[in-house]
């Protein structure tokens, strides 16, 4: 349970290299950032793996510069009332184009053909000679009128679904959670699919946009693999885990999975002469960092400033305009006859309510609150002490 009057400076612990990009989005008048901090009010990382630090208590927010939180004790945070932020969305367009650049690979042979040609000795004549008699062996075949299966259609999964139809492929995807503003952002031409089986047994190429969880790990597995279509593609650029590259390797020797590019090279897969493995390259161009970085800097100084939360994977969407200088934020569980308990401890103050909002997610619900005149310290610890209330601030 925690409890805050926010200072004027905040300060930021960075636990990776974050763009400068983002960085200037966060006034140093206002905000000291360092990679080494004594009690930070945020963090912000990329990759580094939170789950064996120990985390002050004095943080209210963690924003991971990127799509996935698997290294982030998502849990243990949402239990002391601290929101983390992602990104999702600002890789996007760099893993679309990489999914693109895969299915090329796949198709056109070309990492087996380009290890062919650099391996070629002899003069040019003979090199020549050499390349017109062996290039048989890298035949291919084109992309329009081939079959992408997409699962998993977030920022990411519309954008590859979308890029595949301006190549001329037909495209189904599956997502049971489809949200209605990536609804919106998709082709109608997509097709639907009511599982992944279906979908399998329909698409040429299949790649996954998915979160690793319970229900994804091992998605495709030697079980559903049976059931592709022969000569199948399979792509993953999500995470590691969401395919099972034992399954898939033995597809590929048994003649029913054409080839496998992945981001996640392992001693199984990396010398594989069907299997594509990249250094886990999905967001790694200037751009999605830096479009990362912007994103997430702004989310968490929206936060620490004005309360309102945008693009956190614990907390519900909140964005209330400020109605006057005053305001107060509060996070409890997800329980009957909490907006009593605090409206109450803001009149006995003394305060006039001017604008309210509540919303909740899962366990959490949080609360803003615009009042006529400055929070005082007892409030804010009677509503710390209300049971369930996980954490207050006057902002």
């Amino acid at each position: 349970m925690t409890r805050d009057n926010s200072d004027t400076m905040h300060k930021i612990l960075t636990l990776n290299n974050i763009s400068p990009a983002g960085l200037e989005h966060l006034p140093r008048e206002d905000y000291e950032v360092a990679s080494e901090i004594q009690h930070p009010d945020a963090i912000l990382l990329r990759s580094y793996n939170m789950h064996d630090m120990e985390i002050p208590s004095t943080v209210k927010a963690i924003g991971r510069a990127g799509a996935g939180v698997n290294n982030i004790p998502v849990d243990a945070m949402s239990r002391q009332g601290v929101p983390v932020f992602n990104a999702p969305g600002a890789n996007a367009n760099a893993v679309k184009e990489l999914v693109i650049a895969g299915m090329l690979m796949a198709a056109r042979n070309l990492t087996r053909g380009w290890d062919f040609a650099r391996s070629l000795e002899g003069t040019d004549d003979e090199i020549h000679r050499t390349v017109e008699s062996g290039k048989k062996q890298f035949v291919g075949f084109e992309l329009p009128g081939k079959t992408l299966g997409v699962v998993g259609l977030g920022a990411i999964g519309v954008q590859v679904a979308n890029g595949a139809l301006a190549l001329g492929m037909n495209v189904i995807g599956f997502d049971p959670g489809i949200t209605v503003q990536r609804a919106w952002e998709m082709s109608s031409d997509v097709r639907k699919a009511a599982s992944v089986e279906e979908l399998l047994a329909a698409a040429d190429f299949v790649t996954f946009h998915v979160p690793l969880v319970d229900a994804t790990r091992n998605m495709v597995n030697a079980e559903r693999l049976r059931l592709a279509k022969d000569n199948v593609v399979i792509l993953n650029f999500s995470r590691n885990g969401v395919v099972n590259d034992e399954a898939v390797v033995a597809g590929i020797d048994s003649g029913k999975v054409y080839a496998y590019v992945c981001d996640f090279p392992s001693n199984l897969l990396k010398d594989h002469p069907r299997v594509i493995t990249l250094p886990h390259l999905g967001a790694s161009t200037q751009q999605a960092e830096e479009n990362c970085a912007v994103m997430v800097a702004e989310q968490v100084k929206d936060f620490l400033e004005s309360g309102n939360i945008r693009n956190s994977v614990n907390f519900p969407e909140m964005f209330m305009p400020r109605n006057g200088e005053y305001r107060l934020a509060v996070v409890n569980e997800n329980v009957p006859n909490m907006l009593g308990q605090i409206s109450t401890c803001i009149a006995e103050a003394g305060l006039n309510i001017l604008d309210m909002l509540n919303k909740s997610k899962g366990d959490l619900a949080y609360t803003l609150v615009d009042v006529d005149s400055e929070v005082p310290p007892a409030c804010l610890e009677q509503i710390a002490r209300i049971e369930g209330v996980l954490a207050v601030r006057a902002l």
